[in-house]
């Protein structure tokens, strides 16, 4: 995500006349590089392993956005700032038009996934994930589907790294990426379901609305029985969720929130008859 965002900074204040669609995506397409470059060597390992192992990238680029002048335009704060967005004269600005925005891309990054996955590649990578090496014996290249795979995912999550900076936070710094927010988004991934594009979807809106809930529900009931909870044990009381959300779907249900969904419309379909 730091990546594409800087990329896509860099490609807009840089280039005159750049348009936002166009910088974010080349946001995406440098993100792409870079991933690839970080995920030669963790071709080796899978599954949590492979997502732990390319988090060491995360370490160098903090370093590299923090040290290096040039990816802040030489800022003397290290932040850097957009305004005024517009695509063909459409202002960005006010939080419908940047809800409309975001969901433009999700609509077209989505599609194109989905279509990505029903495809051969598609199946080159389930292929992978499931059994490497059988998969090798059937004549899919490993090296070939799991760099794709790290292409695909590097630009998607550069162009959506370059929508949270630029849409969403609209002056950044490089402890905007920190590592609390690579270990957010591999959350989404573990709760909602590896493997599974609904389960993105569900991992994302779990992510962001679980504090939400907690924030109302935990101070109503601390009134209900006369405690009172303050914001921070709220704060905590979240840590301690998430952590043992995560450590229940790791050992129970490794598919996530789109197993559990799955099973739902299975059993809705039955109902009442489950015989």
């Amino acid at each position: 995500m730091a990546v594409g965002a800087y990329a896509a900074y860099n490609t807009f204040v840089r280039i005159d006349g750049m348009p936002l669609i166009v910088a974010l995506l080349s946001g995406g397409f440098f993100a792409t590089l870079v991933g690839l470059f970080f995920g030669v060597p963790s071709l080796r390992v899978k599954g949590l392993y492979l997502a732990v192992a390319t988090l060491a990238a995360q370490f160098f680029c903090d370093w590299a956005f923090l040290r290096v002048g040039w990816f802040t335009n030489n800022s003397s704060s290290g932040s850097v700032a957009v305004s005024k967005l517009s695509v063909l004269g459409w202002s960005i600005e006010s939080p419908v038009s940047k809800y409309l925005f975001c969901l433009g891309f999700l609509v077209v990054f989505g599609l194109l996934v989905k279509n990505l996955v029903r495809g051969a590649i598609g199946r080159e990578w389930m292929a992978i994930r499931d059994m490497d090496v059988a998969a090798s014996v059937i004549g899919i290249r490993p090296m070939y589907a799991k760099l794709s795979a790290f292409a695909v995912s590097s630009f998607i999550v550069g162009v959506a790294g370059g929508l949270w900076a630029f849409v969403h936070l609209g002056s950044w710094e490089p402890a905007a990426f920190s590592v609390d927010r690579s270990f957010q988004l591999l959350f989404m991934v573990i709760i909602g379901g590896m493997g599974s594009i609904m389960g993105s979807f569900f991992g994302a809106a779990f992510i962001v609305v679980l504090p939400i809930f907690l924030n109302q529900f935990l101070p109503a009931l601390g009134s209900l029985i006369g405690v009172e909870i303050s914001t921070a044990a709220v704060a905590h009381a979240e840590v301690m969720i998430f952590g043992a959300l995560i450590v229940w779907f790791l050992i129970v249900e490794p598919h996530g929130l789109a197993k559990l969904w799955s099973i739902g419309k299975q059993k809705l379909r039955l109902w009442p008859f489950p015989h």
